[in-house]
C-alpha cells in the first residue's frame, strides 16, 4: 500500500511540471519523424526515444525525491516501498507512452508483427525506468545523470548491432525484438531480446534499491 501512496505521490509531483512532461512525451517523435521513411529504423529510434525519455524522467523524479525519502523512512515506509513507488509511476507512465507510439507507428507503417513491436516499446520502457534509477543513485546531480544517459543512448545508437559493446548497452533488447517485428526473423531474436531485457531489469532495479538501501538506513541507538 505504501508503495501505491508513493507512486500516486511521484505521478501528482510530475503532473505538476507541464513543460517537461511535454518534452518528454515529445521527444520520442522526433526520433521517429527522422527515420520516417524507413520502417526498421524508424520502429528502433522511436524505442531508443522512448528509452531515453522515460529514463531521464526517472532520474529527475528520484532526484526531486531526496528530501523527502528520509522522512518517508523515519514514518515507517520501506525502502522497497519508496523506491518501488517510484519505479511504479514511472514505469506506468513510459509503458502508457509506449502504448500511444506503438498505436501511431502500427497506423502509419503497417507493421506486419505489431505484437512483437508492442512488446519491444513496453520492455524498453520497463528497462528504462530502473536504469534512470540507477543513474541517480550513482550520479546524484540531475546534469551528470543526464550526460550518463545521454551517452548511454548514443553508444547503443551507434554500437555495430553483432558487436559486444551493443549487447552490453541496456537497450540492446529493444533492438533484438525490432529486427525480429521488422525483419521477419526466427523466434530466436524474441527470447534473445526478452532475456536481455528481463536480466538487464533485474540487474538495474537491484542496483537501485542496494544503493538506496544503504543510503536510506535508519540509524539504530544504542541499548541502555
Amino acid at each position: 500500500m505504501t508503495a501505491l501512496v508513493v507512486a500516486a505521490l511521484s505521478a501528482r509531483e510530475v503532473g505538476r511540471r507541464r513543460t517537461a512532461l511535454v518534452l518528454v512525451i515529445s521527444l520520442p517523435l522526433w526520433f521517429y519523424l527522422v527515420r520516417r521513411d524507413l520502417t526498421g529504423q524508424s520502429l528502433r529510434m522511436l524505442t531508443l526515444g522512448i528509452g531515453w525519455a522515460v529514463s531521464t524522467l526517472t532520474l529527475f523524479v528520484v532526484n526531486a525525491s531526496r528530501g523527502v525519502d528520509p522522512r518517508l523512512r523515519l514514518s515507517g515506509a520501506s525502502t522497497a516501498a519508496v523506491i518501488g513507488g517510484r519505479l511504479l509511476a514511472t514505469t506506468a507512465g513510459g509503458v502508457a507512452l509506449a502504448a500511444a507510439y506503438w498505436l501511431l507507428a502500427a497506423v502509419d507503417q503497417g507493421l506486419d508483427r505489431p505484437a512483437a513491436a508492442a512488446l519491444m516499446m513496453a520492455l524498453t520502457a520497463a528497462v528504462a525506468a530502473p536504469l534512470g534509477g540507477l543513474v541517480a543513485a550513482v550520479l546524484p546531480r540531475e546534469l551528470e545523470g543526464a550526460l550518463a544517459l545521454l551517452s548511454i543512448c548514443a553508444v547503443q545508437m551507434l554500437a555495430d548491432p553483432a558487436g559486444l559493446v551493443a549487447k552490453l548497452m541496456p537497450f540492446w533488447s529493444g533492438r533484438e525484438i525490432g529486427t525480429y517485428a521488422v525483419d521477419a526473423t526466427g523466434p530466436e531474436y524474441l527470447w534473445r531480446g526478452l532475456a536481455h531485457g528481463v536480466l538487464t531489469w533485474l540487474i538495474c532495479a537491484g542496483g537501485t534499491w542496494s544503493i538506496f538501501a544503504w543510503r536510506l538506513r535508519l540509524p539504530r541507538c544504542p541499548e541502555p
